[in-house]
């Protein structure tokens, strides 16, 4: 075990090191497969021993903050979307220590979404809210989602502030609703030129896209939802058990 040098304020040192990486990426300064400064340049900055920048280095990589190549160096990694929770995206992304934001491109109430309908075992033309979002964190597009909702289950969600909160926040506080777990489809497919355009991806660049029919802890349906994720942004994590 490293020793753990510290502060004078009594912080150990290597996670003094790791907030100063975590805010450069919270803020922008390191993007995604940016490169982070190696162990010898923290050990030097921030006047520490080489083990104990190492270890900071290392606490960041079991953490997926940061993926350290052999040879080459040490790297901002993707965020990663984990199968074995269910999570927003807020909270996905406050889990790679960035801020999440929202612009909102579609918020309206539709009539002519029977497949949807059908997903969410709703009558046929029934009115369903349909919310298109641009997902980015520090300013880079990440994600392009729309979440369906029934109308009449969930009032007023259109005058909520969907830019700015987590969505399954809301529901849970303002409509109580307790969210279960989800069924998801994931395949791979290529960005169109609207979709392109708003991910900041050349046309026809590949996308994971993610079917998600998320459901209460009482087995209802509460809202489907289409997401195309940069492929280069996102990567999957899967926990398997035996």
């Amino acid at each position: 075990m490293p020793q753990k040098q510290k502060s004078r304020d009594g912080i150990p040192a290597y996670q003094r090191i790791q907030t100063v990486i975590r805010k450069r990426i919270e803020s922008g300064q390191l993007r995604t497969g940016d490169s982070v400064a190696s162990e010898r340049d923290l050990a030097k900055i921030h006047q520490v021993s080489l083990m104990t920048a190492r270890h900071a280095l290392a606490t960041l990589e079991r953490e997926g903050i940061v993926e350290r190549r052999r040879g080459i160096g040490t790297f901002v990694a993707s965020p990663k979307i984990h199968f074995n929770k269910l999570m927003s995206y807020t909270e996905q992304m406050a889990s790679r220590s960035l801020t999440a934001g929202s612009k909102i491109l579609f918020a309206k109430i539709i009539y002519d979404e029977q497949e949807i309908a059908a997903r969410l075992a709703l009558p046929t033309n029934t009115g369903i809210i349909k919310l298109e979002r641009l997902r980015h964190a520090s300013d880079e597009p990440f994600a392009l989602e729309t979440c369906y909702f029934s109308s009449a289950e969930f009032p007023n969600l259109l005058s909520t502030p969907l830019n700015r909160d987590s969505l399954f926040k809301i529901l849970e506080r303002e409509y109580k609703v307790e969210l279960g777990y989800a069924d998801e489809e994931v395949d791979a497919t290529a960005a169109d030129a609207r979709t392109a355009e708003l991910l900041s991806v050349p046309r026809g660049e590949p996308l994971m896209r993610i079917r998600q029919l998320i459901y209460s802890t009482k087995g209802k349906a509460i809202t489907y939802v289409l997401g195309f994720y940069r492929s280069d942004r996102h990567k999957l994590l899967i926990r398997r058990f035996r």
